[in-house]
């Protein structure tokens, strides 16, 4: 048996549950080892030498240590290529094309208006800090531009990238979980008749089935 790879940092981060998602789809080994940022972990100094912004995730395969979550999970999809999810990234150079290009427009262009509402509405009431309505309000329109795009792409093709579960979707995953079962924005997603349609079915594959139920679980305590 192969030793684990090392993910650090708690299940409820989007980035982290990004890298747990794409481990599952890849069927690696992985060890979840808890940071609790609410003690300051994610500052101490033997974290900053493997993280050296002080955020989650990072990760660990053997003497490799990496950061952000997207180069994590390129990563873990080249060297584990051979199994698990076989077409995550792609098997020929225009797959990997298309699938980069969905990449970039979730990281670009989906990413900041959708973090902005995860933070805005399911951390912050969290977190006892007041809510700032005009982000709110320019990020749900940012946001619906960038799903009006997604709704005519995903008319033309069952995923992001084409026919096949890729990356381009999964990457997708954290933000909308929060913002379809915890906020009220979930429509957004419902409503669009395709966007809805690639929600419920990259939503309910086994993989991130499992990283939900590590999200619900109590968190372990930390050494």
């Amino acid at each position: 048996m192969a030793t684990p790879v090392k993910v650090y940092g708690p299940p409820m981060s989007t980035a982290v549950s990004r890298v747990l998602a794409c481990l599952l789809e890849k069927d690696v080994n992985f060890q979840l080892i808890p940071v609790d940022m609410s003690k300051g972990e994610h500052k101490k100094p033997d974290y900053l030498k493997i993280q050296p912004f002080g955020q989650v995730p990072s990760f660990q395969d053997e003497s490799i240590s990496l950061f952000e979550s997207r180069a994590i999970c390129r990563y873990v999809s080249e060297k584990y290529a051979n199994q698990g999810n076989k077409r995550l990234y792609g098997t020929n150079p225009l797959e990997k094309a298309s699938i980069e290009q969905w990449l970039e427009a979730e990281g670009q262009s989906f990413n900041p208006p959708s973090s902005a509402l995860v933070f805005q509405l399911a951390f912050a009431p969290r977190m006892k800090l007041k809510q700032d309505l005009g982000v709110i309000k320019q990020s749900e329109e940012k946001l619906a531009k960038v799903l009006d795009v997604y709704e005519q792409r995903l008319g033309e093709s069952r995923f992001l990238a084409g026919d096949e579960f890729t990356l381009a979707d999964l990457s997708h995953l954290p933000n909308t979980q929060y913002l379809v079962s915890v906020t009220e924005k979930g429509e957004m997603f419902t409503k669009r008749k395709n966007v809805g349609r690639w929600w419920s079915e990259i939503s309910g594959r086994d993989s991130w089935k499992k990283v939900v139920a590590l999200q619900k679980a109590p968190p372990p305590k930390s050494a």
